[in-house]
């Protein structure tokens, strides 16, 4: 078996976590590859039984590797998956930040997730994903992400007008700080902490949550994620910005933008012990009394 691992950074307090996690799947005889800026990173903490291999990018990635373990949080699971693309290689994401609602597993469960990953004791978590377009190719063929696409302001200065369509029907013009465009995985992140709902991964939804809106009467709004949303920006500065989870483009506000369901998936991989219900519970402390 072949586990390709990936992080973003390397803080102290994770050496432990990394060398038991590549000690665990070296004592499996299983063949470890690793991204290459991240080894260059940790290289001289960690021991390897024999020189670890290394991949660069997607291309690196894809046809040599089975499953890809992220060390981090959700937004080193963001960018891993960037790595995968549509090469369907599943990941398992362990927590090494904080929250953590899609790099769930906690680093005391790390034994027991490698074991169930190895025994195949796990389920694939199909997650749907979102494409971008523009008539520039904003990001090229990078233009997809797992969480949102969200239109922003460039600055601090007032706020923008967005005006959206679905299906080519005029949905709402938007006076805000910006505009979100949500998957279900999504919808635990800066959706949520816009005030949109939580939507269950396979419920086939996009949410529509605005930032900061000026009407108090305009709420999140969850649509088929069939449907095609267009956005037109009005900005005094002719600029904003563009973000694909953390991936972020200034643009002409005279720029058209189509977001819609991508073509392929991300697939998580989900231990017996882990579940989006599970996570959204503990995380969020549903249902704890504080004071006992």
């Amino acid at each position: 078996m072949r586990i390709a691992i990936f992080g973003m950074t390397f803080p102290e307090t994770s050496k432990n976590y990394l060398q038991h996690l590549i000690k665990r799947i070296e004592n499996e005889n299983s063949q470890v590859i690793i991204e290459e800026q991240f080894l260059k990173t940790f290289k001289k903490y960690i021991s390897f039984k024999k020189p670890p291999l290394s991949y660069k990018n997607h291309d690196g990635l894809r046809g040599n590797a089975d499953f890809l373990i992220s060390i981090g949080g959700d937004g080193t699971l963001l960018k891993a998956a960037t790595h995968v693309k549509n090469s369907n290689i599943p990941i398992m994401g362990i927590n090494t930040g904080r929250l953590g609602f899609i790099s769930s597993i906690s680093t005391d469960q790390i034994d027991a997730a490698v074991n169930d990953l190895l025994k195949e004791n796990y389920k694939i978590d199909n997650r749907t994903l979102l494409e971008l377009n523009t008539s520039n190719e904003l990001f090229g063929n990078q233009n997809f992400a797992l969480n949102e696409v969200a239109v922003t302001k460039k600055d601090t200065s007032s706020m923008i007008k967005v005006d959206a369509y679905v299906d080519d029907e005029f949905l709402n013009s938007y006076w805000a700080d910006g505009l979100i465009v949500s998957t279900p995985t999504g919808s635990t992140g800066y959706s949520l902490s816009c005030g949109g709902p939580i939507i269950m991964p396979q419920s086939g939804n996009i949410i529509i949550t605005p930032i900061a809106q000026h009407n108090l009467n305009v709420r999140p709004i969850v649509i088929d994620d069939e449907s095609v949303i267009k956005l037109k920006v009005i900005d005094r500065d002719d600029l904003a910005l563009i973000s694909l989870d953390s991936r972020s483009r200034a643009f002409d506000s005279s720029t058209e933008i189509t977001i819609k369901k991508a073509s392929f998936n991300i697939k998580l991989i989900n231990p017996p012990f882990n579940s989006f219900l599970s996570t959204v519970r503990n995380k969020l402390m549903w249902g704890i009394d504080k004071r006992n």
